[in-house]
């Protein structure tokens, strides 16, 4: 495991912009259209903020992405990726009136605790995350009016949304500092 004065050298993918993360031609955040109306443009920055996160995730083994590269914080990449897919069933569980969904990986920090180097955890986190997604949109989708309340806490799903968005966003900003530290590659 890197140590906080085992430094990476900065470096990115980008040839065009040197601060970005890639160049534009190859960066799948860019080149679509603004959606119209208020769920489909919520709904488009969040897809922004997925692809960010898988994005800083890309091209690192079990160990980087386990790494805990801001000590004494458990956070990691990883984690992260098991942060949001326990994050999204919680948002789910907050659209039903029935009883919730077990948390994923139990209580406490247990989405971080157990974030380990291992290729299998790695593949299941991807796994949950992609499912806990899926799920979650399915749900909202049932509701496509923004100003609905949903749930037992009565929550409207424009709040839910902009929370989704909140909450990958702050993440997001996390992957950029946990992925220099892992392995110096910078950008947007």
């Amino acid at each position: 495991m890197g140590h906080m004065s085992d430094q990476p050298a900065r470096w990115t993918q980008a040839t065009v912009y040197p601060d970005m993360w890639a160049d534009p031609d190859d960066d799948p955040r860019e080149g679509t259209v603004s959606p119209d109306g208020e769920l489909p443009t919520l709904h488009d920055y969040l897809r922004h903020y997925r692809l960010t996160l898988r994005m800083k995730c890309e091209g690192l083994d079990p160990e980087q992405l386990a790494r805990r590269s801001v000590p004494p914080s458990t956070m990691s990449l990883l984690g992260l990726i098991r942060h949001l897919a326990r994050a999204e069933r919680d948002w789910r569980n907050w659209t039903g009136d029935g009883e919730p969904l077990p948390k994923l990986y139990g209580g406490g920090d247990g989405d971080f605790d157990g974030a380990v180097a291992d290729q299998a955890v790695v593949d299941a986190a991807y796994a949950d995350l992609e499912r806990e997604q899926a799920a979650t949109d399915a749900a909202l989708a049932a509701h496509p009016d923004p100003g609905e309340r949903v749930g037992e806490r009565r929550i409207a799903v424009r709040e839910l949304e902009v929370h989704r968005i909140e909450e990958y966003a702050r993440h997001c900003g996390h992957a950029d500092l946990l992925r220099e530290c892992v392995d110096g590659r910078v950008g947007q």
